[in-house]
């Protein structure tokens, strides 16, 4: 799933991260790989911690804006600003450029059975690394009325 979704925020990366001067062009791959795993620590850190709803909305048709999309928009201009040196605005434009976005693709790849890239289970069993996905999957299912 990782490595999907490294891909998925390269492909919006045009104008938050690439044509952006506060990240050098030779940085650019650092930074959208640095976004896409904070994007995949902060969905696994709501799992943890008890918000599979969250995700469960977040990747539903409906999902709309949640407080996991601020979430995760919070850990991804801290990690950037942390590992790329930005002020806190330059940080936080990129977020708002990009989270939305891929967030958005996200939902729409994982709802679309013609496309392979991302699937609730492998999400779910990325996000769990594995473990009792049976049980995660059969409550997951549950909320969203599979």
């Amino acid at each position: 799933m990782l490595e999907n979704l490294i891909q998925l925020v390269k492909e919006n990366a045009t104008e938050a991260i690439v044509n952006n001067p506060a990240i050098p062009n030779e940085q650019n791959d650092a930074a959208c790989e640095t976004a896409a795993t904070s994007i995949f620590d902060s969905l696994k850190n709501e799992v943890s911690n008890g918000g599979l709803s969250s995700i469960t909305d977040l990747l539903s048709n409906n999902g709309g804006q949640n407080s996991t999309i601020s979430t995760i928009s919070n850990n991804v201009a801290s990690e950037l600003m942390s590992k790329f040196g930005l002020e806190s605005s330059a940080a936080n434009n990129i977020v708002q450029s990009l989270v939305p976005n891929v967030v958005s693709q996200l939902t729409t790849k994982t709802n679309d059975p013609n496309d392979s890239s991302f699937n609730l289970q492998g999400i779910i069993s990325s996000l769990t690394g594995g473990d009792a996905v049976g049980g995660v999957l059969g409550k997951l299912k549950g909320l969203i009325g599979l």
